[in-house]
């Protein structure tokens, strides 16, 4: 008994064994996890660090309330700044990622995406059953798959496409992960209302929950009410999926505060060009670029804005033709899937081009901009559409055996699983970490500005400035407003000393975007080392102006008081740094050594007591505390902090140097003359200390030729 469906003619030539419905879930489940098990160990990388690791509510202090008002990056929903991503559940995915590990331990948030991908694909030989075979079922009432080969086909391609691996390699990529694993669950669950003729509503609502679940995962879970509506006859079906859809696009809508999100033409140049005739010309070129990436993904990319797809502007760019092919395919699909005479073909075809059109839908800018220009995440869903189609194309030309050779179409579908396999496992190998994703973009997008920004940043985070500098350049070279490259590129030349290109860097930094807090803190920084005070007290009070809860800024801004000896302003700006952010040890120390200096021991002892409550291991404030404490003649106090920064740090040259002066202050000789040689030992140039030493040995020579 079956209510539609029938068995399909091009099925028996696909070269695969006809497996068992677990046997085949389990084969399709363990290609996925082939693919990408080697990116399991991988590092947090690119979005990875703002998603995840600079999150706050992944963090259990954070209310959990809060990942239902904040986007997918922190940031409040009604903040002008926020990318209005609302992800909830793939947040909280996150949260107890973070609760279960124990922390920030990456290893279980990539096994998770590994098995999600996995989980999905497997998922995919029910959902291609159904849109090739049809819904149908047998005397036990028990699901029919018209399509077995088919099916497996589409699903092993499916696990195995090179276009997943930003999706299950990145971190980030969990927003695609769950969003598909709800969509397809809510189509499956929506297949389930209809049953030998009868129709569920309980069914329906059920799959409009699981709608819901996958745009609060990724907002293009929606469109898959679009591929359930195009199934639906009946008008009471329609109106529940209409009404459900609307309901929640309304809700979105609502949650998202202030409206869609603003961004940059760098982020998407296509949407600003001059005028609606070339941004249509450039949108079907990025269509056709998406496209080329679910063919052929071989040169893959971890970003591909900031010139890495230089816009068309004139109709004679020979780019022109490859918009002509797209649509030449796209229209000789859609005929066949409208005009064919065989019932299966049009089946197949149109429901092929609807899971590959549809879920692509929020990511074409015709309904809204959005800040990408090619984003392979985005094809996750899509691509399901595409392995059908694949899959289809080569069952059907198998079935024309007089035409085709199919030894050869045999051999051909099994080296392209080998190869996707082989791509997969390179690509996840790239992911896993920072610097081997960033060079791996360099042949792909060498136009783009912030491939070369990426791997600057990663080269001078491992301290290699030399390498950074020469891409950073590059990046300014290739987009010469590049204000990130400039601020990074301007503090490397600082740190090297180079302070005149350092200043012209930061300065033009800040003309082009007046309200970069830290270029204008960076700048004060460097006008302060060329002794410009004015200026640079000015470029530090630009700084706090725009952000207005800016420590760091304060700190600095305390320095240059502090060299000028205005001792009350610097006191004060340390103040206000150590008010905005407690633990900065660096603002506390500096105070107890300023009040220290100026003969304030009193005020020096109370800072440092207050200091040490909040950083109770921090040694840098136990020494600054233990040299004031020694001068107010508090020695036992004074050795004990003392002794207590040299247990967290027993090489500090320093610190054994300043406990023998208190040694040789308190008439304790011989301990003072032990950590006199431990502090020469450590550092044999420390200033002070072997003049120290010398009169030491001077002393004790004395009292022993004094000694009875």
């Amino acid at each position: 008994m079956a209510h539609w469906g029938q068995a399909i003619y091009w099925d028996r030539e696909i070269p695969l064994p006809k497996l068992a419905p677990v046997q085949a879930k389990v084969t399709v489940a363990l290609v996925a996890l082939l693919c990408f098990i080697n990116s399991y160990d991988g590092e947090f990388v690119f979005d990875d660090s703002e998603a995840i690791v600079n999150n706050k509510d992944l963090k259990p202090a954070t209310p959990l309330n809060n990942i239902w008002t904040n986007d997918f990056w922190g940031s409040n929903l009604s903040s002008n700044s926020s990318h209005k991503s609302y992800r909830p559940l793939t947040v909280l995915t996150f949260r107890l990622n973070y609760l279960v590990a124990g922390g920030l331990h990456p290893v279980g948030f990539h096994v998770l995406n590994i098995a999600l991908h996995a989980v999905i694909s497997a998922l995919m030989i029910d959902v291609f059953a159904i849109l090739i075979g049809g819904l149908a079922y047998d005397e036990n009432n028990r699901k029919l798959n018209h399509a077995p080969k088919t099916s497996l086909l589409a699903a092993l391609f499916f696990a195995a496409h090179p276009v997943h691996t930003e999706s299950v390699a990145g971190i980030v990529g969990r927003a695609d992960l769950l969003c598909a694993l709800f969509f397809h669950l809510s189509f499956l669950t929506y297949c389930k209302a209809f049953n030998r003729g009868r129709f569920s509503v309980q069914w329906v609502v059920v799959s409009l929950l699981l709608c819901a679940a996958a745009m609060l995962c990724k907002e293009q879970g929606i469109t898959v009410l679009v591929s359930e509506m195009l199934r639906t006859g009946l008008l009471t079906r329609l109106a529940l999926m209409g009404l459900g859809g609307l309901s929640m696009l309304y809700a979105r809508w609502r949650i998202m505060g202030t409206g869609p999100p603003a961004f940059t033409e760098v982020d998407n140049p296509a949407s600003f060009a001059e005028n609606i005739f070339l941004r249509i010309v450039n949108y079907n070129y990025y269509y056709s670029l998406n496209a080329w990436l679910l063919l052929c993904p071989w040169w893959l990319c971890f970003d591909w804005s900031m010139g890495c797809v230089p816009l068309i502007k004139s109709a004679t760019d020979w780019r022109m033709v490859w918009l002509l092919l797209l649509w030449c395919v796209l229209i000789g699909l859609i005929s066949q899937a409208l005009c064919s005479q065989d019932s299966q073909r049009r089946r197949t075809l149109t429901l092929g081009l609807v899971l590959l059109v549809v879920p692509f839908l929020p990511a074409c800018n015709i309904f809204f901009r959005v800040g990408f220009v090619i984003a392979e995440r985005v094809l996750y869903l899509s691509s399901a559409g595409y392995c059908l189609l694949l899959a289809y194309s080569l069952g059907h030309s198998l079935s024309f055996q007089h035409r085709y050779n199919p030894k050869l179409l045999c051999v051909s579908v099994l080296l392209l699983l080998c190869v996707y396999v082989a791509r997969c496992a390179l690509r996840s190998h790239q992911w896993r970490s920072e610097q081997s994703l960033f060079t791996s973009a360099l042949p792909v997008c060498p136009l783009n500005a912030k491939v070369h920004y990426n791997v600057g940043k990663n080269l001078a985070d491992r301290g290699n400035t030399t390498a950074a500098i020469r891409y950073y350049r590059e990046a300014v070279r290739l987009h010469p407003t590049y204000v990130h490259a400039m601020n990074n590129l301007g503090n490397i030349l600082k740190e090297r000393n180079e302070l005149i290109e350092a200043e012209q860097l930061l300065s033009k930094a800040v003309s082009i975007q007046p309200d970069f807090a830290a270029a204008w803190m960076n700048l004060g920084i460097v006008q302060n080392s060329l002794q410009k005070f004015g200026e640079a007290e000015q470029s530090y009070w630009n700084a706090i102006r725009f952000r207005k809860k800016y420590p760091d800024c304060y700190y600095n801004l305390g320095r240059l008081y502090a060299d000028q000896n205005r001792h009350v302003d610097a006191l004060n700006a340390w103040r206000n740094a150590t008010v905005l952010k407690p633990d900065h040890s660096l603002a506390w120390n500096n105070m107890v050594i300023l009040l220290d200096n100026t003969g304030n021991l009193g005020q020096a002892e109370l800072i440092g007591r207050e200091a040490l409550k909040l950083l109770p291991n921090d040694h840098t404030i136990m020494f600054s505390l233990a040299n004031v404490l020694g001068k107010l003649q508090k020695y036992k106090e004074s050795e004990g902090f003392f002794l207590h920064a040299l247990r967290i740090n027993p090489n500090a040259a320093s610190c054994h140097g300043n406990l023998a002066v208190l040694y040789h202050r308190w008439g304790k000789l011989e301990l003072a003359k032990k950590h006199y040689e431990l502090s020469l030992k450590l550092d044999p140039e420390a200033p002070g200390t072997r003049d120290n030493y010398n009169m030491l040995r001077r002393k004790l020579d004395q009292l022993k030729r004094s000694a009875p």
